[in-house]
């Protein structure tokens, strides 16, 4: 691994961050990806490369239009931003391997999830469900070659058993119990936080859904508590909690297996 190829692949984050942006502004819509060409929403003018470059365009415009003065929203460069960081931790962790290319990529579909749930309140099925597909997918393959692609349970599988079989308990897992917090409570969240916990189980497999799901039930309870002291929400104002939940596989996807094991070692058990 050398500096350079480190910086390359963080600025290479940073310009898949642009598409992300992309993603997020027409995937609620239902526009398409590629057409028409980026253009400002309020103006309608067609953007020039000048206005494109990820994180240097926000900047040198001062974060507004060079048409009509509009104002660019914080999101872009957040996102792009975000998307290199990581990109920098995967080539960081795994190097220039298969697993590298997985993490960012799981990355940038939760980022995506994150930033609609936040803007729109919606988790589109349009995401989780070619999501889940791909998921198996990369499960059935990953069962030929044990640890190539996935990090997260699959350590933790016993000798000779398929990695499809870690995603699967994890994704019916997740599923299962965020459907009945749902029954019991169906005001405190929708069927889409269901399907993401779900498509979260799938991604990091058991038993990191756990640490994947506590680390965004613990930081939804934060952010709640932190929104009604500030007054920011009222008891009764809906939180984007797939924007909270979105978080947690991040972060498995990175420290997962350091985080379970402190949590064994500290309460003194074995789930496995």
């Amino acid at each position: 691994m050398t500096a350079f190829q480190t910086i390359l692949f963080t600025i290479v984050g940073v310009a898949v961050g642009s598409f992300l942006n992309v993603c997020i502004d027409r995937l609620p819509l239902q526009k398409s990806l590629v057409s028409p060409p980026s253009h400002c929403d309020v103006c309608g003018r067609r953007l020039s490369f000048a206005d494109l470059v990820p994180l240097l365009s926000y900047l040198w415009l001062l974060g507004r239009c060079r048409y009509c003065d509009a104002r660019i929203p914080l999101r872009v460069p957040l996102v792009e931003l975000l998307t290199g960081v990581v990109f920098f931790l995967s080539f960081w962790y795994f190097g220039l391997t298969a697993r590298f290319g997985v993490t960012a990529f799981w990355c940038c579909v939760f980022i995506v999830v994150m930033f609609i749930d936040w803007e729109h309140k919606l988790i589109l099925n349009r995401v989780t469900y070619p999501m889940a597909v791909l998921a198996l997918a990369l499960l059935a393959f990953d069962s030929l070659s044990p640890g190539l692609l996935l990090p997260g349970g699959l350590s933790f599988l016993p000798s000779g058993k398929p990695a499809i079989l870690s995603g699967v308990i994890g994704g019916a897992a997740g599923f299962a119990f965020f459907l009945l917090v749902f029954l019991i409570t169906p005001r405190g969240m929708g069927m889409g936080d269901v399907k993401l916990a779900g498509l979260i189980g799938l991604v990091a497999g058991w038993p990191m859904t756990i640490v994947a799901l506590l680390i965004g039930i613990l930081l939804g309870g934060v952010l709640a508590i932190v929104l009604l002291g500030l007054r920011l929400k009222g008891r009764k104002d809906p939180i984007p909690y797939g924007t909270i939940l979105a978080i947690g596989p991040i972060i498995t996807l990175f420290w997962g297996m350091d985080i379970f094991r402190w949590y064994q070692g500290f309460f003194g058990f074995s789930l496995i």
